[in-house]
């Protein structure tokens, strides 16, 4: 570790078998707790290369619990925190608006960290019971078409870190590693990120991967389509920004989309969302992710044809109905 830190003070950068091998001693304990505090600071000085980033990703996916939902080809719908926004749980309403649309989804999600509610958070205000139990996750695949994997049960190597990091009290790269770690290995991802430079990073990881992906971003730094501003989203297929009245959607302020003050505010719009019930920007901002997402597994349709689709799971009850389904089968 003592070499390695010496090279990355001097700005060299390490191959992706250097850092996949550099994560795998970490996951087993070998350095002191301060020579990795010391290397995850370098990695907060200066931006990680593609090529570290899929080498610590390649180490997790080692030492993972392994959960095989490649018959299902499923997608997931995940943000990578840290835009400061504590907005509600957007990209997990819309795994539901998806999964009521008869998709397959596979949503990898932890505690929130910069918000007031993160995903675990609010399926377990539901009364969820977390497993990785492949019996219990497949039957929720198959009768709900949607599967919660809570990533401290699937991550092992995590735990190891997790005192550094709480110690640190900043965004390290294992926030940037979250988004990539689904145990399951998804086919499909709609990844939202907070800026336009992770937004490069994370399209050339998912080209090295062969993940068929959107990445989001709000040109206003929120880390999903947030309708707040003009978007921009990258594909395999094309890169474009939008407006949101070019879609049929009116312009939402910052206010409209708080999570709340508390888990149970969050769990309240949640739920709201999902009766349709909430306020019209509360319900576009779903309704917007969730199409995109459908994209993403069927590129051949048009924007539109997806919006209207992702609509339809919600006001024909489909969305909330498999909310229903979900908790009967993981409560």
């Amino acid at each position: 570790m003592k070499a390695i830190l010496t090279r990355l003070f001097n700005h060299e950068e390490l191959t992706t078998e250097e850092a996949r091998q550099l994560l795998l001693n970490i996951s087993r304990g070998i350095y002191p707790e301060a020579q990795v505090a010391a290397l995850l600071t370098v990695f907060q000085m200066r931006s990680i290369t593609v090529d570290e980033l899929a080498g610590f990703r390649e180490a997790l996916m080692e030492t993972r619990i392994h959960i095989n939902f490649a018959p299902y080809r499923p997608i997931d719908i995940v943000g990578t925190g840290g835009d400061g926004k504590n907005t509600f749980n957007i990209s997990t309403c819309a795994c539901f608006i998806v999964a009521g649309a008869g998709y397959k989804v596979a949503k990898h999600g932890n505690y929130g960290a910069t918000s007031v509610s993160g995903a675990s958070n609010v399926i377990e205000q539901h009364g969820i019971r977390f497993t990785n139990n492949p019996d219990t996750l497949k039957r929720s695949m198959e009768e709900c078409n949607i599967a919660y994997l809570h990533a401290q049960l699937f991550n092992p190597a995590m735990k190891l870190v997790a005192p550094v990091r709480k110690a640190l009290g900043v965004r390290t790269l294992f926030n940037l590693l979250g988004p990539l770690v689904n145990p399951c290995e998804p086919a499909y991802q709609l990844l939202g990120v907070a800026d336009l430079s992770q937004m490069r990073l994370y399209t050339n990881v998912f080209y090295k991967l062969g993940i068929d992906f959107a990445v989001v971003n709000s040109l206003d730094n929120y880390d999903e389509i947030s309708l707040t501003d003009e978007f921009k989203v990258m594909t395999r297929n094309y890169e474009r920004i939008y407006r949101p009245q070019a879609l049929g959607f009116s312009a939402v302020r910052p206010e409209e989309l708080s999570g709340g003050i508390c888990k149970e505010d969050a769990a309240r719009i949640f739920d709201n969302v999902l009766n349709n019930r909430a306020e019209a920007a509360q319900t576009q901002c779903v309704i917007v992710n969730a199409a995109f997402a459908i994209q993403v597994i069927e590129p051949e349709k048009e924007i539109e044809e997806c919006i209207a689709i992702a609509r339809e799971s919600l006001e024909s009850g489909r969305a909330l109905k498999t909310l229903k389904k979900f908790i009967e089968i993981n409560h």
